[in-house]
């Protein structure tokens, strides 16, 4: 029989019992059954996650049936000898009898769709995530195994992205998980979260929120350090350490809750805080790594909208480097880490001496060097000059011989361009307009007596041309050829003109024209052509 898949949303149970003892019968016909004994199998290769890997709460399972075995047919069963004892299950065992039952289950692979969530790759090559229902509050975590994996696929497994992926379901026993085991994955566009971002991103890239133009510079020297994250994580321990290490500074934390429900409200709450204080010089909003449905509160709309009004500058260090969310594009600045965030604002104290006393040496050296090259370009200077008398004197001569040829030139010049003023006087005089036009005069009539000399010998012989062809036309016409006794006779019927005396038969009327008129006549005889030859 061919096996029955499971449909979308429908409920699987399993039975995990052993089969019922089967009726009482006396000891001489039938052996007593033994006792079911577990056979340990080969557990799947089934690397564990990453260390680093966030536990995430048990949900709650679907409710399993337990079935009894049904009494067969026609068989009365007989009461219990003794009560039986009921089964005990170590761990291992009840993992592998989950596991063998997902087996029969799903024998063949199966395709799973919904929304990539919380995707990491592992230093092996595999990669975990997990996937979402978009209509149902259902999750299901799934790992991708480094050797069915093909580049492309690795490039669609994202955070948002909605994929279809084909696998299997396997009980993981290290960890006591259910997990889906896939070996295909295929696009299937984009999940509503990441939809909704994308819109809502482009809405404030639109109005101006992310434009490079707004973003104002960090404070050299800032008094107040404010920041807004959790007061019981490691975020604002990170940031002390950092801004002690690098000469300290007054950090004045503004506790808020960094994910969950009211999160978004909760930051929001606490900026406005911080911005209320007069000394506060920039603000850093910040919290530790997670995935995407830990770091939405940090794309809410209201927050970004806040981040980009805030009267201070504002650093986003939310989440490790590959996290980034819309507070990060309106913040000011951007920091990979908490801990980037505060040597973003805080100056290096010691870093800042040690380069005050390299520069302060390199000033002085810089000018004893020129003081010391400005007194030998002196020296020399007063020995090249000498007595400055002389220099003017030198000068002043070399004035006048200049000013000597210049006035030879401007002469020289000065003739040049009135001998070409004389010549073009000339060239005009004899390109008078008056002299022009008596030229053009009689060249205009010269050209009219030619035109009407070959326009009257072109009629002339059109006309004779016209003549001819007048005659021939003329002796060719039908009436010229009546004219000469000939008739033209159509039948009355249909008007057609008779050119054989077959087309006729007796008592056929017909017209007949002639050079001057035509008459009807009626047909009393018919003689062919060869009679008539005869």
């Amino acid at each position: 029989m061919a096996e029955r898949r499971p449909r979308p949303g429908e409920t699987l149970s399993f039975d995990f019992t052993t089969p019922a003892p089967p009726p009482a019968v006396p000891a001489k016909e039938v052996p007593k059954a033994p006792e079911p004994t577990f056979v340990p199998e080969p557990e799947p290769d089934f690397r564990p996650a990453p260390s680093s890997e966030r536990e995430r709460a048990p949900e709650s399972l679907p409710p399993v049936s337990v079935s009894v075995a049904s009494t067969p047919a026609g068989v009365v069963p007989a009461p219990a000898a003794a009560k039986q004892e009921p089964k005990i299950f170590t761990v291992a065992q009840l993992g592998r009898v989950l596991g063998r039952a997902l087996d029969r289950s799903f024998a063949s692979a199966v395709w799973v769709e919904g929304e990539v969530s919380g995707a990491r790759p592992a230093p092996s090559g595999h990669i975990y995530f997990s996937l979402k229902d978009e209509e149902e509050e259902a999750t299901i975590d799934v790992v991708l195994y480094r050797a069915s994996m093909t580049p492309r696929a690795r490039t669609l497994i994202k955070d948002g992205a909605r994929l279809r992926v084909r696998g299997k379901p396997t009980f993981w026993s290290p960890r006591g998980r259910l997990q889906f085991v896939g070996d295909r994955v295929e696009p299937t566009g984009k999940g509503a979260l990441l939809e909704a971002l994308e819109k809502l991103k482009a809405k404030l890239k639109e109005e101006g929120l992310f434009a490079p133009e707004r973003k104002r510079p960090l404070p050299h020297e800032p008094r107040t350090i404010g920041v807004v994250t959790s007061s019981a994580g490691a975020v604002i321990h990170d940031i002390c350490k950092v801004a002690f290490r690098r000469g300290g500074a007054n950090i004045l934390l503004a506790p808020a809750q960094v994910q969950g429900y009211g999160a978004a409200e909760s930051i929001r709450k606490a900026l406005r805080t911080l911005q209320r204080v007069p000394d506060v010089d920039v603000i850093i909003v910040g919290r530790g790594g997670g995935s995407q449905d830990d770091l939405l509160a940090f794309h809410d709309e209201q927050l970004v909208r806040d981040v980009a009004a805030c009267r201070v500058p504002v650093v986003s260090a939310v989440g490790h480097e590959v996290d980034v969310t819309l507070v990060d594009f309106a913040a000011d600045a951007r920091a990979a880490t908490p801990s980037q965030a505060a040597e973003m604002v805080v100056p290096d104290r010691l870093a800042q001496k040690r380069l005050l006393e390299e520069r302060t040496m390199r000033l002085r050296r810089a000018m004893h060097a020129r003081l010391a090259e400005d007194r030998v370009h002196a020296t020399k200077l007063a020995k090249a000059f000498g007595d400055p008398r002389l220099l003017i004197a030198s000068a002043q001569q070399r004035i006048d011989d200049r000013v000597a040829r210049l006035s030879r030139i401007m002469n020289r010049r000065l003739a040049t361009e009135r001998d070409t003023v004389h010549r073009l006087s000339a060239r005009l005089g004899a390109a008078h307009p008056r002299e022009r036009i008596a030229r053009d005069e009689a060249k205009l009539g010269e050209l009219r007596g030619r035109l009407f000399e070959v326009t009257r010998r072109k009629l002339s012989a059109r006309r004779a041309e016209l003549g001819q062809l007048g005659g021939r036309l003329d002796a060719m016409s039908p009436l010229k050829v009546l004219a000469r006794g000939y008739a033209i006779a159509t039948r009355t019927s249909d008007g057609h003109a008779v050119r054989d005396a077959k087309e006729v038969n007796v008592g056929d009327r017909v017209n007949v024209r002639v050079a001057r008129g035509a008459f009807e006549a009626e047909v009393t005889a018919v003689v062919p052509k060869k009679d008539q030859d005869e």
